[in-house]
C-alpha cells in the first residue's frame, strides 16, 4: 500500500540540511551580516562611553567634575538624540531600503564623535553625543531589519539574538579602552580624547561597506522588484543559486502572499496603524512592557552609574572600578551570546519567565548587601554586593539582551515592523533618558533606599511575562505575525502554491 501523499508543506521541509559553513552563499550572506551587526558595537560602545570616562581623573577635571543636573544631561544627552532621530528612521528605511538607512545613520555618527573627540566645554560634548544619538538612531532601526529579514530562516533566531547582544561588545571596547588610556596616557587628555576617537573606527567600515551587502528581500518586493529580491534568495539561502530552488519559490510565495495581504488590509500605514486593530495592539502591548522592561530592572544603574554605585559600597579606588567595570562587560556578552544560542531550543517565553524570577531574586538580594553597609558599614555585605551585581546580570542578559529585539521584530508583520520597533526604540531612549537624568539624583537625594523602587517594579514586570509573554519559537516571520490576527490563510495560500 503506498503511504498517503503530504498534503502541506512547511520550510522545514525545503532548509539545507547540511553544515552551514559547506554551504557558499550562507557564508557570504553570514559575512555580510556582520556589517549591520557593528550598529549594535557601535551602540555599545557610545551608550557605556560617558560610565567609563567618569572614572578618569582627567575627564573629571577637564569638565570641571560634573554632578547632579549637569552630569545627568551629559548622559542623557546621547538618548535623546536617539529620541529626536527614531520617528524620522522608519521613513527612510521603508522608502528608501535599510541599507540607505545604514549609510545616513553612519555618516550622522561619524561627524557627532567628530565634535566629541575635539570638545573643548561641556555645551560642546552634549551636542555632539546628541548628534551621535541621532546617527544611531538610524542604524538601530535598519540594521535590526536588515538582519531578521535576510538571514537564513534556521539562523534568524541566533543572529538577531546576537545583534543585541552585541551592544556588550561595544561596552567591552569602551570599558577597556577607558582603561588602557588611564593606564598609558594617564595626565593627559589624550586618557579621554582616545577612547572619544575609537568610535570612528565601525561608522567608517560600515559607510564604505554598507552597498556591498544584499538589500532585504521583503521591502525588495514590497517595492515591486520581485526579480532582485528572488535573486538575492537564490544567491544566499539556495545551495544552487537556483530562483527555481524550492526553498526560494516557498519563501518568494509567503513573502509576496504576506505583503500583498497587508496591503489590502492597510493602504497606507502610519504611526497609529500599530493600535487600530486588535491583534496590533497586543503587539504593541507586549513590545512597550519588554522595551520599558529592559531599562527599568535596575539594570540601569550599572549600566550607566557604576561609579556612584560602587562608591555606595566602599569600592573608591578608580583603577579597581575600571576592572570591575571592564569585567563586567566581558561577561555579559558571554553570557548574552550563550542566551542566543538557547532561544530555538528553551523558546521565548521560558527566557522570559526565568529571567524576570532570577532578576527579582537577585535584585532583594543586592538591596539588603547595600543596605547593611550603608547604615551598619557591614563590609562583608559589601564584599557580597559586587558577586550579587554579576548574578544579577546573569539572569537579565539571558532574556533581555538577546531577545528584546528578536521577540519585537518576529510578531511585528512587515507593512508596520519598521514602525512598530522604531516605537520600541523610542520607548528604550526615554526610559534610559529618565534613568539617565532622575538616578543620580534619586542616589544622591535616599541611596540605598532607591532600589526598593525597583523591587516593587520588578514584581510587576514578572506578573506581565506570566500572564502576556506568547511563544514565537519554529514559525517563520510571516506565520508568526499572522497568529496574532488569526490570518493562517497565509500558510494556506503558501502550501498550496508551493504544490502547485
Amino acid at each position: 500500500m503506498s503511504s498517503p501523499q503530504k498534503s502541506e508543506y512547511s520550510i522545514a521541509d525545503f532548509l539545507d540540511q547540511g553544515r552551514w559553513w559547506r554551504n557558499r552563499g550562507l557564508v557570504l550572506l553570514n559575512v555580510a551580516l556582520i556589517i549591520p551587526l557593528m550598529s549594535s558595537i557601535v551602540n555599545g560602545l557610545d551608550s557605556s562611553l560617558v560610565n567609563g570616562l567618569q572614572i578618569l581623573p582627567e575627564w573629571q577635571d577637564y569638565f570641571h567634575h560634573p554632578q547632579g543636573k549637569v552630569l545627568g544631561v551629559i548622559q542623557c544627552a546621547h538618548s535623546l538624540g536617539n529620541l529626536a532621530g527614531l520617528p524620522f528612521s522608519p521613513l527612510v528605511s521603508d522608502r528608501l531600503g535599510r541599507r540607505a538607512a545604514l549609510f545616513v545613520g553612519a555618516l550622522i555618527m561619524l561627524a557627532g564623535v567628530a565634535i566629541q573627540s575635539t570638545s573643548w566645554n561641556v555645551g560642546m560634548l552634549i551636542g555632539a553625543r546628541a548628534t551621535i544619538g541621532v546617527g544611531i538612531s538610524f542604524c538601530s532601526n535598519a540594521a535590526p531589519l536588515l538582519l531578521i529579514e535576510l538571514a537564513y530562516p534556521t539562523h534568524r533566531g541566533k543572529i538577531t539574538s546576537a545583534y543585541n547582544s552585541s551592544w556588550y561588545f561595544g561596552s567591552i571596547i569602551s570599558a577597556w579602552v577607558c582603561y588602557g588610556a588611564y593606564e598609558h596616557a594617564s595626565g593627559s587628555q589624550w586618557s579621554w580624547r582616545i577612547p572619544t576617537i575609537v568610535q570612528a573606527f565601525l561608522p567608517v567600515i560600515q559607510v564604505v561597506s554598507v552597498w556591498f551587502i544584499p538589500e532585504s528581500p521583503r521591502w525588495l518586493v514590497s517595492k515591486g522588484l520581485e526579480g532582485r529580491a528572488s535573486q538575492i534568495l537564490a544567491k544566499y539561502h539556495a545551495n544552487n543559486g537556483d530562483e527555481r530552488d524550492p526553498l526560494v519559490v516557498f519563501e518568494m510565495a509567503q513573502i509576496r502572499h504576506a505583503i500583498r495581504l497587508e496591503e489590502r488590509v492597510n493602504q497606507s500605514t502610519t504611526y497609529l496603524s500599530l493600535f487600530n486593530s486588535p491583534g496590533n495592539r497586543k503587539r504593541m502591548t507586549l513590545i512597550l512592557g519588554i522595551a520599558v522592561f529592559s531599562q527599568w530592572s535596575g539594570n540601569g544603574l550599572v549600566s550607566y552609574y557604576i561609579h556612584k554605585i560602587l562608591t555606595g559600597v566602599g569600592v573608591t579606588d578608580p583603577k579597581q572600578e575600571a576592572a570591575i567595570n571592564g569585567g563586567l562587560q566581558v561577561y555579559n556578552f558571554f553570557i548574552a551570546i550563550g542566551a542566543s544560542f538557547l532561544i530555538d531550543w528553551l523558546g521565548r517565553r521560558p527566557l522570559f519567565v526565568i529571567s524576570n524570577s532570577g532578576m527579582l531574586a537577585t535584585f532583594v538580594g543586592w538591596t539588603v548587601t547595600t543596605a547593611l553597609y550603608n547604615e551598619t558599614d557591614n563590609v562583608a555585605a559589601a564584599k557580597a554586593t559586587v558577586p550579587l551585581i554579576f548574578i544579577f546580570f546573569l539572569f537579565y542578559d539571558i532574556a533581555y539582551t538577546p531577545l528584546l529585539v528578536t521577540y519585537s521584530l518576529e510578531i511585528l508583520p512587515f507593512r508596520i515592523r519598521a514602525k512598530g520597533f522604531a516605537v520600541m526604540n523610542i520607548t528604550i531612549m526615554a526610559t534610559v533618558a529618565f534613568n539617565q537624568f532622575v538616578n543620580p539624583w534619586a542616589l544622591d537625594a535616599i541611596s540605598w533606599k532607591y532600589y526598593i523602587v525597583y523591587c516593587g517594579w520588578l514584581v510587576f514586570e514578572l506578573v506581565f511575562v506570566l500572564f502576556f509573554i506568547v511563544e514565537t519559537k519554529g514559525r517563520t516571520l510571516e506565520e508568526t505575525a499572522a497568529m496574532f490576527d488569526g490570518r493562517w490563510q497565509c500558510s494556506e495560500h503558501v502550501n498550496s502554491s508551493s504544490k502547485g
